[in-house]
């Protein structure tokens, strides 16, 4: 009797088991030919937009109607005589002068400014300035029609700063790009022998077509022309140049006045990519922390040669490498800390003009001197 109902008990369970299983099998093999609902957002509703999407459209559609497109024809010597680019451009004030890049209008007959609204008329040149890579344009059109840019200080900027950039890259119109500061106090050519300094490098999208255009701070104020970019394909990698917008303040004004741009000249060169370095240090005796523009050579009857600066000299092998014993090293310039050539450039080009005085303080042989100089005017 005692098995009998151990047997029975054991087909019970079974047969739970067998029933929950097919059961559970059953429901998966119905539940994969039930239609999926999906719940579609209710006529008319509208994304969530961050306060970052509210304020960089509304940056735009303030600015946008400053920045214009710029298309320009020229003579050239090829097989089919002309040519033809494009960049950008933004208004300067209500008289119709519009800043951009020398680069972008150098060597044009015919040039060609859109507008936002769709206006297009012609612009001529008031002035280039090929050291800085800037030009003036200007434009007939009545002082209602005309939107100015607010103009920033590049002076109060910082690494990290987020900064947008409006241009027409590779002929696209009004084209926002966004990214950070990425690095200051860099340097770059001109279109001369002559370098900027102060110059903004950032990570935003800078494209062909974008040369000329302003870079932008979260305030939509111009604090820098966007210029040059780095890359081996001539498209966007990162790394975009801008020229301040202290320089631009002063270089646009000149151009407005005078038509060209006077520059001071020291008559001096540097190595600005080493600048002080270990060897130096541990060969000179120099303090590790100094920092400051090392003068390799210096211009025959030039400002600097008169003043009694010296080019380096008694070059000396030390651990292997070839350092020049006597130098002169500038670390301020009317007070002010010149940590690089970047920043001597800088200086000079925004703040002094040619036949100025200036003092410079110099390290040399272990004594700190302070040398007045005559500035020139650059060659």
């Amino acid at each position: 009797m005692f098995l009998k109902r151990i047997g029975i008990f054991l087909i019970a369970v079974l047969l739970v088991v067998f029933g929950f299983v097919l059961g559970t099998a059953l429901i998966t093999i119905n539940a994969s030919h039930v239609p999926l609902e999906i719940q579609a957002a209710p006529t008319g509703a509208q994304t969530p937009i961050t306060e970052t999407e509210r304020l960089f459209s509304e940056i735009y559609n303030r600015v946008s109607p400053s920045v214009v497109s710029i298309n320009v024809r020229g003579r050239a010597e090829t097989s089919f005589g002309v040519f033809e680019a494009s960049g950008t451009g933004f208004v300067l004030d209500k008289n119709g002068y519009i800043i951009t890049n020398n680069h972008v209008v150098d060597g044009a007959t015919n040039i060609e400014i859109y507008f936002l609204d769709g206006t297009i008329v012609a612009g001529k040149v008031v002035g280039l300035d090929p050291d800085s890579d800037l030009a003036v344009l200007k434009v007939d059109l009545p002082p209602e029609r005309l939107f100015p840019a607010t103009i920033g200080d590049s002076d109060r900027l910082f690494i990290g700063q987020t900064v947008l950039a409006i241009g027409s890259p590779f002929g696209q119109r009004w084209t926002m790009t966004s990214g950070i500061i990425s690095a200051l106090g860099r340097t770059i050519q001109g279109l001369t022998q002559f370098t900027v300094g102060s110059v903004i490098q950032t990570d935003t999208a800078i494209n062909p077509g974008n040369s000329g255009g302003p870079l932008l701070n979260l305030n939509g104020e111009v604090i820098g022309v966007n210029s040059q970019i780095i890359s081996q394909t001539r498209s966007n990698t990162g790394i975009g140049f801008a020229i301040p917008s202290t320089l631009v303040k002063r270089v646009a004004g000149e151009l407005v006045a005078n038509g060209r741009v006077n520059y001071s000249y020291l008559g001096i060169s540097s190595n600005s990519e080493e600048g002080i370095t270990l060897s130096m240090i541990e060969a000179l005796g120099i303090p590790n922390n100094m920092r400051g523009v090392v003068v390799e050579t210096v211009t025959s009857g030039g400002p600097a040669a008169r003043a009694g600066l010296r080019g380096a000299s008694n070059p000396r092998n030390v651990n292997g490498m070839v350092i020049n014993t006597s130098v002169d090293i500038i670390t301020a310039i009317d007070g002010q800390a010149v940590p690089d050539m970047s920043a001597l450039v800088s200086y000079l080009a925004i703040n002094t003009q040619p036949g100025q005085t200036v003092n410079l303080t110099i390290w040399r042989d272990g004594q700190t001197l302070n040398i007045p100089v005559v500035l020139g005017a650059r060659p």
